[in-house]
C-alpha cells in the first residue's frame, strides 16, 4: 500500500516519532514491541521515503534501473576517455613547441637591383603578416572552411555534433575540422599525422584547444595561411600569390582570393593552371558562402560566376629563374658557407643578396638566344646536302633560318663510324653491355628505335653557348648565361664547362714576356716552327689560320693579328711553366700542361676563370676573385656574412696596362675589329679583347675588356666531334664575338647607366701623363714610344728565362 504526502507528513510531525532512539522505534524489523506490518511499510528516512514513493511502480523501478546504467556507462566512457587523453600526451606537442612553433622559411634570393632571383627550400614558403594579406583571403577562408571560426574555442562543437552520425553512417571519420585543426596538423604533423583516424582526430582537437588558450584568432588565421600547402611548391599565401598571380598578398582581389582558398578542398583537381574549369566551379562555391555569409553584397556570386579565372602563372623551379644556371651557382655556393657556419639554407628563410644586374642578365639572355638561333641554322645548312652544293651561302648568318634541314647527313657521310661512337657512349648502350648483349644486337636495337636516336642526335647538333660579365673593380659578377636552355642542358658553361681557349690564351704567353723584360715592339719571324720534345720526341709544327708571311712581326702586331708561329717563337723563349705561372697567378685555377703547345691554348679552362683573368688587365693587374653573393642576412635582417675579399695583385701596373694597350690593337686593327668597325660601331668606347678559336673549329672564343665590364663568350657543340664545316664561320670573330657585340651594344645604349664612353683603362705614373691622356687607340696615338717600351737593338737582346 501507499501512503499520500499528507499522512507522511502528519506521520512524522507526532512528537514521538521526531526523535526516536534506535531500537525504540517501531516497524524495524521487531526492534520495537508495538512493531506491525504498516510500521514495517513505513519509510525510514526522507531519502528512503522520496524513493519509496517514486518507484513503488513497477515502471518506475525499471526507468531507475536503466538511468543507473547508463550513469556507470557514462562515468566509465569518461574515465577511459581521460585514460586515452593521457595516453596520448607522449603524441601531441608539448607546451614549448605550441607556444613557439618552428616553421620551415625558403630562403631567397635577390638581383642586385632589387629583382627576386629564386628561391631555395624543401618548403616554398615565406611569411606574410596578418596585416600584408587581404581581406578578401580572410574573409573567403573563414566563409568557407569555418564559418563558426570567430565563436569556438578551437572545436566547433555544434558542427561535430552534426559531422559524428554522418561520419559513423559513411566509415570516415572526416569532418567538422575548424581552422584550428587545420593549422595544428599543418604545425605538428610529425606527431599528429595524415592518416585518417579517430586518434589523429583527438590530437588534432586537444592541439587546437592549447592553440586557442595560447593565440588570438588574428594570430591563429595568420599562422594557418602561412602554413597550408597551396600546391607544390607554394606553401603559405605569400607564395602562392606571387607564384599564381604575380603580386603580393594583399593586392589579391576578390576574385583571386576566392580561386586560392578554393584551392584548399583539392590543390591538384582545382589548380587554376593545369584545370582553370574545375577551378572556376570552386572559386563560385566559395564566392556563395561569402555571399551566404554576409561578406559580400547579395548578388556578388551570380554576377562573377561566369567570370573566367585568369592567372600570371610564374614558376618556382630554378629552371624557370631569370639567370638559372647562376641561380644553381649561388645555391651551391650557398651550401658551402651554410655548411661551414651552421645553417640550413632549406628551411632558415635566410635573405641573400646575390651581385647580378636583372637588366643586364636579359641583355645577356636576348644575345645569346638571337645570334645561337641564326648560328645553328648555320651549322645545320653546311652540314646538309643543300649545303653540300654552297658552304657559305650567305654572309649573313640570320640568312640561313629559311632553310629547314637539320639532319646533318653530309656530316654522317664523311664520318661513317661517328653514328656508331656516339651510341658507345650513351648509358644506354653501356648499360645493355653489362647485361652481357652482343654489340652487333645492341646496335641494330638502337638504330630500330628512332625517336631515341632522333633525340640522341639532336642533342648532338645542339650549339650550345656560355656568357659572363663582371665588373673588374670589384670582381662582382653582373651576367650569367650557361647554356641556351636550361631545360635541354643543365650543363654550365660559364663555371662547369672546361674547353680549350685557342687564341684567347695568347696574352699570357705576352703577359710572361712583357713582365720579364721583352718590349711589345721586340719582333719574331712570322716563319715556319718545328719543335721537338727532347723527352718524348714529340714533334710540334704550329701553323697560321691564314698563311705565314715570312717577315719579323713586333709581338704588339703578332698579337693583334693572331699570328700563331710568332707566339710559338715567343713560348719558346719564355717558357712553359713560366707561361702556366702568370695564367694561374691571374686566375686559371684548372691544371695547365706546360709543354710549348700550351702557348695555342690546348689546355682546358673555363669561362669563368678566363673572364677573371681578363679583368686583372682591366684593373691595373689587381685579381680580384669573382663574387656571386654579396651579402646574407637571417630573417630579422641581422647580417651574417658580407663580401669583403681584397684584391691581390697579380701584375704590375706597367705590365697591365702594356698588356691592355696591346689588346686594344686586337680592336682597332686585329681580329676583333668588327667590334668597332662592323655592325656594332662602338668605336668611342675604350675596349680590348681577343678572339679565339680551337682545332677543327670546335670551340670558338671572345673575350672583350672595358673599365667597366669584363665579357667573355664561348660557343661551340658539347662534343667536340662536331663543329661547324667552314673556316669562315667557325671562328670566334664570326661567332663569340657576335655574342659579346649585342651584349655591349644594348648595355651602352642605356645612356651610360652601365658602361660610359668617358671610362679609360688606369695607365700607370711611369709613363709620364695622366691616364686620361691615353687615347683608345693605343701608345702609338701619343706620336712617342716611352723608353722602358722601346724595341730593343740587336746588342740589346732580352734575357732568356730558362725552362
Amino acid at each position: 500500500m501507499s501512503y499520500s504526502d499528507d499522512e507522511l507528513r502528519e506521520y512524522f510531525e507526532r512528537p514521538e516519532n521526531r526523535r526516536r532512539r534506535d531500537g525504540d522505534e517501531p516497524g524495524r524489523g521487531g526492534r520495537g514491541a508495538g512493531a506491525g506490518r504498516d510500521d514495517e511499510m513505513r519509510p525510514r528516512t526522507p531519502v528512503g521515503r522520496y524513493w519509496l514513493q517514486r518507484f513503488s511502480d513497477p515502471r518506475k523501478a525499471a526507468a531507475a534501473s536503466v538511468i543507473s546504467w547508463l550513469a556507470i556507462v557514462l562515468l566509465a566512457g569518461t574515465l577511459g576517455l581521460g585514460g586515452y587523453f593521457l595516453s596520448l600526451l607522449d603524441e601531441i606537442p608539448p607546451t614549448r613547441e605550441i607556444e613557439n612553433p618552428e616553421f620551415q622559411l625558403a630562403t631567397v634570393a635577390y638581383t642586385a637591383d632589387g629583382e627576386e632571383l629564386q628561391r631555395y627550400a624543401y618548403q616554398n614558403r615565406s611569411w606574410a603578416t596578418y596585416e600584408e594579406i587581404s581581406p578578401h583571403v580572410i574573409n573567403a577562408l573563414w566563409a568557407t572552411e569555418d564559418h563558426r571560426f570567430y565563436e569556438h574555442w578551437g572545436i566547433d562543437m555544434q558542427g561535430l555534433f552534426i559531422a559524428v552520425p554522418v561520419s559513423i553512417l559513411k566509415g570516415d571519420p572526416r569532418g567538422a575540422s575548424t581552422i584550428t585543426q587545420q593549422l595544428a596538423r599543418n604545425l605538428y604533423n610529425t606527431r599528429i599525422g595524415r592518416r585518417v583516424t579517430v586518434s589523429r582526430k583527438l590530437k588534432e582537437m586537444v592541439t587546437a584547444v592549447q592553440l586557442e588558450r595560447r593565440y588570438t584568432k588574428e594570430e591563429i588565421m595568420e599562422m594557418y595561411l602561412n602554413t597550408v600547402d597551396f600546391g607544390y611548391p607554394a606553401f603559405g599565401i605569400e607564395s602562392a600569390a606571387r607564384m599564381y598571380f604575380g603580386k603580393q598578398p594583399r593586392e589579391l582581389t576578390l576574385l583571386e582570393s576566392a580561386t586560392l582558398v578554393g584551392m584548399l578542398q583539392g590543390t591538384s583537381l582545382y589548380h587554376p593552371v593545369n584545370n582553370p574549369e574545375n577551378a572556376q566551379r570552386r572559386r563560385n562555391v566559395v564566392l556563395s558562402q561569402m555571399e551566404r555569409r554576409g561578406v559580400v553584397e547579395p548578388g556578388t556570386a551570380t554576377e562573377l560566376a561566369d567570370v573566367p579565372v585568369e592567372t600570371s602563372f610564374r614558376s618556382e623551379a630554378i629552371t624557370s629563374s631569370i639567370a638559372p644556371y647562376f641561380a644553381e651557382h649561388v645555391r651551391r655556393e650557398l651550401e658551402a658557407w651554410a655548411e661551414r657556419s651552421g645553417y640550413d639554407i632549406y628551411e632558415d628563410g635566410l635573405i641573400v643578396y646575390t651581385t647580378i644586374d636583372s637588366r643586364l642578365q636579359k641583355m645577356a639572355v636576348e644575345a645569346v638566344d638571337s645570334v645561337a638561333t641564326c648560328l645553328q641554322a648555320v651549322a645545320d645548312y653546311e652540314w646538309s646536302d643543300e649545303g653540300d652544293d654552297e658552304l657559305v651561302w650567305s654572309l649573313n648568318m640570320c640568312d640561313y633560318l629559311e632553310f629547314d634541314d637539320a639532319s646533318w647527313s653530309e656530316r654522317y657521310r664523311q664520318n661513317p663510324t661517328l653514328i656508331r661512337n656516339i651510341q658507345v657512349d650513351t648509358e644506354r648502350y653501356q648499360a645493355m653491355r653489362r647485361r652481357g648483349m652482343e654489340r652487333s644486337e645492341i646496335f641494330k636495337l638502337l638504330d630500330e628505335n628512332e625517336a631515341y636516336m632522333d633525340s640522341l642526335k639532336a642533342a648532338k647538333h645542339r650549339l650550345e653557348a656560355g656568357f659572363v660579365a663582371m665588373d673588374p673593380q670589384t670582381g662582382y659578377v653582373k651576367a650569367w648565361v650557361g647554356g641556351r636552355e636550361i631545360t635541354r642542358d643543365w650543363y654550365d658553361h660559364v663555371a662547369i664547362a672546361k674547353r680549350q681557349p685557342g687564341s684567347t690564351f695568347k696574352p699570357f704567353v705576352y703577359t710572361a714576356a712583357i713582365d720579364n723584360g721583352w718590349s711589345p715592339y721586340y719582333q719574331l719571324p712570322d716563319d715556319s716552327v718545328k719543335y721537338v720534345d727532347p723527352i718524348t720526341e714529340v714533334e710540334w709544327n704550329p701553323t697560321n689560320f691564314t698563311e705565314i708571311s715570312g717577315r719579323m712581326m713586333t709581338l704588339r702586331e703578332a698579337l693583334s693579328h693572331s699570328v700563331n708561329t710568332v707566339t710559338a717563337r715567343l713560348i719558346l723563349e719564355v717558357g712553359p711553366p713560366q707561361v702556366a705561372f702568370y695564367a694561374k697567378r691571374m686566375g686559371i685555377d684548372t691544371p695547365l700542361t706546360e709543354v710549348p703547345a700550351l702557348a695555342l691554348g690546348t689546355s682546358d679552362v673555363t669561362l669563368l676563370d678566363m673572364t677573371q683573368a681578363y679583368s686583372t688587365f682591366a684593373n691595373g693587374g689587381l685579381r680580384y676573385e669573382p663574387t656571386v653573393i654579396s651579402r646574407i642576412e637571417d630573417r630579422q635582417g641581422n647580417v651574417l656574412f658580407e663580401a669583403n675579399t681584397p684584391p691581390r695583385e697579380a701584375l704590375s701596373e706597367v705590365t697591365a696596362y702594356t698588356m691592355t694597350d696591346m689588346l686594344r690593337a686586337v680592336i682597332r686593327q686585329g681580329s676583333g675589329i668588327r667590334i668597332v668597325a662592323g655592325e656594332y660601331q662602338l668605336g668611342d668606347y675604350d675596349l680590348a679583347g681577343k678572339t679565339g678559336t680551337t682545332q677543327d673549329a670546335a670551340d670558338t672564343w671572345f673575350m672583350m675588356i672595358h673599365p667597366d665590364l669584363v665579357m667573355g663568350a664561348w660557343m661551340g657543340f658539347n662534343d667536340p666531334r662536331f663543329r661547324f664545316r667552314t673556316d669562315y664561320w667557325g671562328q670566334g670573330a664570326r661567332t663569340a664575338l657576335h655574342v659579346v657585340g649585342t651584349f655591349f651594344r644594348n648595355a651602352a645604349a642605356e645612356d651610360s647607366l652601365f658602361v660610359t664612353k668617358a671610362s679609360r683603362f688606369p695607365a700607370p705614373s711611369v709613363y709620364g701623363a695622366p691616364e686620361n691622356l691615353f687615347a683608345p687607340t693605343g701608345l702609338d696615338s701619343l706620336g712617342v714610344v716611352p723608353d722602358s717600351l722601346a724595341p730593343p737593338g740587336e746588342s740589346e737582346r732580352r734575357r732568356r728565362v730558362s725552362w
